[in-house]
């Protein structure tokens, strides 16, 4: 083990740390970065199946699994009390969970933009304000949002996907600006296209090959959750090194 792997495992180990979407691809590589580190880990995702196979792959007494739908805002409170009941604090909330649907702006239905406001905005903002209560307490702590380059740019067939990415961008960091004087840091990250199941249902032909691995976005998460104290890394930006789109 490496200088730099040693220091990383020393900053996370008992850490408290808030994985939503836990069961996705980048939610399951963090997972178990993580659990490496000694951290102890609170993971929430709508599936209670999947949830409980990765709970499983743990060590006992390092994880628990709160299945959540973070749409609504009392499971979103209930998931941050069971985590104060279990390990009595929360130094870190990684939110990794979101959806898209991909179509044509004369397709979407009211239906398709409300459920990507509702979970990848909404969502966004239950999971931050339940969990910054919180970490206000103790004066500490570090919120994680996996906004997606989509927050960043326009792309043909993601209009409704990218006005919730978009807004979530808005909200994070606005929060961060009050959350700030509470020594609550707050960090974005802009990936550009990660081989997940993301892409399992989206239309677009895209060449899954050229993506990012689950394990190097997670490994950009860790860098963060690990920098010094003093040190805050607001945003981080990775991108394939080619394009991925036929």
């Amino acid at each position: 083990m490496i200088e730099g792997d040693v220091k990383k495992c020393e900053e996370m180990r008992n850490k408290v740390v808030v994985i939503v979407g836990a069961t996705g691809g980048i939610g399951s590589a963090l997972t178990l970065k993580l659990e490496r580190t000694g951290a102890m880990l609170v993971l929430a995702a709508r599936q209670a199946d999947r949830l409980s196979q990765l709970s499983a792959a743990i060590s006992d007494g390092q994880a628990i699994a709160v299945p959540t739908d973070i749409t609504q805002p009392d499971q979103v409170e209930a998931l941050m009390q069971k985590a104060i009941a279990q390990f009595g604090q929360i130094d870190a909330l990684v939110n990794v969970a979101g959806a898209g649907i991909m179509k044509q702006f004369n397709k979407l239905e009211a239906a398709d933009l409300d459920a990507m406001l509702e979970l990848n905005l909404k969502g966004c903002f239950y999971t931050m304000q339940a969990a910054a209560n919180y970490m206000k307490d103790k004066r500490s702590g570090h919120i994680c949002n996996v906004i997606g380059i989509l927050g960043k740019h326009s792309m043909p067939m993601a209009t409704a996907y990218c006005a919730s990415k978009f807004g979530a961008v808005g909200l994070s960091k606005c929060m961060a600006e009050e959350l700030r004087r509470y020594n609550i840091k707050t960090t974005l990250f802009y990936f550009g296209g990660v081989d997940t199941p993301f892409w399992d249902g989206v239309s677009l032909k895209v060449d899954r090959s050229k993506m990012l691995r689950p394990e190097t976005a997670a490994d950009a998460i860790l860098y963060a959750l690990s920098a010094e104290p003093q040190a805050v890394p607001m945003e981080i930006n990775i991108q394939p090194d080619s394009h991925l789109f036929f």
